[in-house]
């Protein structure tokens, strides 16, 4: 009879650390840590604009936005994941290398990260008491998933395909843009 091997945990510290001097980023979940895969053009033509209409809206506020290397960190389940654009308009969220209380966190689908991001993502996600939307968008099709929290905690669920206008509420922000903007310059099949 085979021993499994122990896997070798760090502390969130040391993550913390580690990832400051790292030249590849990494994802940490209770104790382990993951390298992440690069992303495609089409990837990054998405998650740029995502971040540019959230930009624009909270350019004069008190709220910020981040594309690709700011961390969400989830206390509850010790995890630390890297969004590829998280929204946050809580004063008091200013940890300068990740954020704990975001209102919108978007994630661009990719083949190798679909199923992680619909499912592991997801249900962590929605473990942040301050998350009120968490956005799917695909890279192959014009079409976007939206989950979002109603006024009394219950998860809602829709879809947009091909046409469709987006809005959320981030108090002081009141958001909207269409999927013709989170594809623009996107070439799909």
């Amino acid at each position: 009879m085979s021993i499994p091997n122990a896997i070798e945990t760090i502390t969130a510290d040391e993550y913390l650390t580690g990832e400051q001097t790292s030249s590849i980023r990494h994802e940490y979940i209770a104790g382990q840590v993951f390298a992440m895969a690069g992303a495609s053009e089409k990837h990054n033509r998405i998650a740029g604009n995502v971040f540019f209409h959230l930009r624009a809206a909270t350019r004069g506020t008190h709220c910020g936005v981040f594309m690709g290397d700011m961390k969400v960190h989830i206390a509850t389940s010790e995890i630390f994941y890297y969004p590829d654009v998280v929204l946050t308009c809580d004063a008091d969220d200013r940890k300068p290398f990740y954020k704990t209380a975001p209102c919108l966190i978007a994630e661009v689908l990719s083949p190798s990260t679909e199923l992680t991001d619909r499912r592991e993502k997801l249900a962590n996600y929605r473990m942040l008491p301050s998350l009120r939307y968490y956005l799917l968008v695909d890279q192959t099709q014009r079409k976007v998933e939206l989950y979002q929290r109603n006024e009394v905690g219950q998860w809602l669920y829709s879809c947009y395909e091909d046409a469709g206008e987006l809005h959320f509420d981030c108090p002081p922000l009141q958001l909207q843009f269409t999927l013709a903007d989170l594809y623009e310059d996107v070439v799909l099949p």
